[in-house]
């Protein structure tokens, strides 16, 4: 396992060992024992989430202003861009943003700390996109930044309008929300 440290601190683009050969593949796709070794994180998973998307479906930028949940994200099948934005307001990063392409062959995954918000676009035709979480979904505690707010300024790869929910599609700019971070 290479794990890589993000241009924002805390972020970490995990890179699990890949064994391949006449057969197929193989990777341990999570070990707790070794997460914590090289990362250091001694977070538990308490829930894990599978999302299917068609490519231009953009969901986020999510999540909770209290129990919030730190993410390790993973495709399984397809590409995505994935995109952690700090929303902590006493980080020298406040506002900021990385972006990572994960796919299902890269088997990349991103781990998003508690103090982001988490978001991504699909880049191919479907997507299987896992995601385990520190806590429990609270939807009274989540909020939902604008995926276009012009002070993030993400630079989406995509050259179309994305698919959003109502929820995406209606979300404020980071200067209108409430932050307890």
């Amino acid at each position: 396992m290479k794990i890589l440290q993000a241009a924002i601190s805390d972020v970490l683009l995990v890179q699990p060992d890949l064994h391949q050969d006449e057969r197929g593949s193989f990777f341990e796709s999570f070990n707790q024992k070794d997460f914590r070794e090289f990362t250091g994180i001694k977070s538990i998973f308490v829930q894990e989430n599978t999302v299917r998307s068609k490519k231009n479906v953009l969901r986020g930028l999510h999540f909770q202003v209290q129990k919030p949940q730190a993410k390790l994200v993973q495709v399984v099948q397809g590409q995505i861009f994935d995109v952690a934005v700090d929303i902590r307001k006493s980080s020298p990063s406040f506002g900021k943003w990385v972006g990572f392409i994960l796919t299902g062959d890269n088997r990349n995954q991103l781990w998003v700390p508690e103090g982001f918000a988490h978001g991504y676009v699909v880049l191919s035709d479907v997507a299987d996109v896992i995601y385990r979480v520190t806590d429990y979904y609270s939807p009274a505690y989540e909020r939902v930044v604008a995926w276009d707010d012009p002070t993030i300024a993400i630079s989406w790869p995509i050259d179309s309008e994305p698919i959003l929910s109502m929820k995406d599609s209606t979300a404020e700019n980071l200067s209108k929300l409430e932050l307890y971070l």
